[in-house]
């Protein structure tokens, strides 16, 4: 049982509910632990600290919550940060959607232009909460899950010596949509995803014993007319069938590039804008629980569910616990993991997680069908993380014309001043134009 101080960042947004549900859950794992709250709204801080409380005081432990304002005393003597923030919040997402579409491109929160300011923004912060580590806490480790989570790590690893993973379900959770839109066992299923973060790919993949991709190939030949089925399952099918590999969700994007964009720039409103009509209604029910003596989260009234960032949750677990799991982490490709991707990309494979630390296991190259743009989504990812930490609007403009989703270079300078100029705020004067 390991006693930690865990320093959360973001620790007063809407998934921090979920978050100390989740680190309350796996108590006994960390019985007598501190979580330090972080954030910029004190009130929020003091609704969530207050909930904690009693979650943990309700399951029968001993953990301490604090909660401050003050990001570097926050860090101070830390063991473990959990990095979870949005810089600009949802406002900031909206943008980062809305404005692609005038220009023709897919405006999503990880993927393309959107994506890439998003990593400009949070490795803006990212820097100094580097720098408060080296002054308060030089022994710290970071369990990430800022998004863009790959490009946040490479920013890290490439530029700093602080010791960094990334955390993501995906590799857990993409499989499982495609075999339950085949009408399968998710339980059934034994996959192997690799690749980067939000863009990987199956390179093994069996289902109760036999291969996977006829039992897909059969579901989708029989179900593809049914209208009972939604068109993106229908396009994840017919994609896991054509490359004969079980897809990331968003390479939607790339595959369907035309539908996608059509349908978003029909759409009255973005996914973000959907969420900030949200939020209202989760705060309302976190403000209830905490005033619950038995609080308990309803999943369909907190943001991302009861148990948030549980990965990172497992992984400090096998990590402080020494357990040895294997879990999916985004880390850099020492000692060529994954075929085809040079050792300093951060790439997301899986990997054994003890005292020692984390150790990308190694795999099979990506089938050469998609591996030719995964290879340059991860080279975008370099020259994003570059551009952000150290780089200027020319660098910018470089790493977003290298993204598979701008068609032209006129493109990506137009989209890169509307973007700077819309985030002026959270960017570092360097990358204005």
């Amino acid at each position: 049982m390991a006693r930690i101080k865990l320093a959360y960042l973001g620790g007063g947004s809407t998934r921090a509910a979920g978050t100390m549900a989740s680190f309350v859950h796996h108590g006994a794992e960390f019985d007598g632990s501190e979580v330090v709250l972080i954030d910029l709204d004190a009130d929020r801080l003091a609704l969530i600290k207050k909930l904690a409380d009693k979650l943990a005081a309700r399951a029968g432990l001993d953990l301490v919550v604090t909660a401050t304002t003050d990001r570097r005393e926050g860090l101070r003597d830390c063991d473990a940060v959990l990095s979870s923030f949005r810089p600009g919040g949802f406002e900031a997402r909206a943008l980062d959607e809305r404005i692609p579409l005038k220009h023709g491109v897919i405006g999503q929160e990880t993927q393309g232009p959107g994506g890439f300011f998003m990593a400009l923004r949070s490795i803006a912060v990212m820097r100094d909460v580097a720098e408060d580590l080296a002054a308060v806490a030089p022994g710290a480790r970071i369990f990430n899950y800022t998004n863009p989570v790959n490009i946040v790590a490479q920013a890290m690893t490439t530029y700093t010596d602080i010791p960094i993973v990334s955390l993501c379900e995906g590799p857990i959770i993409f499989p499982r949509i495609v075999a339950e839109g085949a009408g399968l066992d998710p339980d059934l299923l034994d996959t192997t995803m690799v690749g980067i973060n939000h863009n990987c790919w199956t390179t093994a993949h069996t289902y109760d014993g036999k291969d996977l991709i006829p039992l897909l190939r059969d579901a989708y030949e029989a179900r593809r007319g049914d209208p009972s089925m939604s068109e993106e399952t229908r396009r994840l099918l017919r994609l896991a069938v054509t490359m004969e590999s079980v897809p990331s969700y968003y390479f939607l994007n790339y595959y369907f590039r035309d539908e996608v964009l059509r349908r978003l720039q029909a759409s009255p409103r973005t996914r973000a804008e959907d969420i900030m009509a949200e939020v209202p209604g989760y705060w309302q029910h976190y403000t209830e629980q905490a005033a619950s003596e038995a609080p308990e989260l309803d999943p369909a009234r907190s943001r991302g569910g009861i148990h948030e960032l549980e990965l990172a949750i497992d992984a400090m677990n096998a990590f402080y616990n020494d357990t040895g799991e294997v879990l999916p982490v985004n880390l850099p490709n020492t000692g060529g993991a994954l075929p085809g991707f040079d050792d300093d990309v951060v790439v997301e494979v899986p990997t054994r997680v003890d005292a020692t630390g984390f150790t990308a296991l190694p795999q099979q190259p990506l089938p050469h069908a998609v591996r030719g743009l995964v290879q340059a989504l991860a080279e975008h990812q370099v020259l994003a993380a570059k551009a952000a930490w150290e780089g200027d609007k020319h660098d910018g403009i470089r790493a977003l014309a290298a993204h598979p989703l701008v068609p032209s270079l006129p493109v990506a300078e137009e989209l890169y001043t509307e973007l700077a100029y819309a985030h002026a705020a959270y960017l570092p004067s360097r990358l204005l134009p």
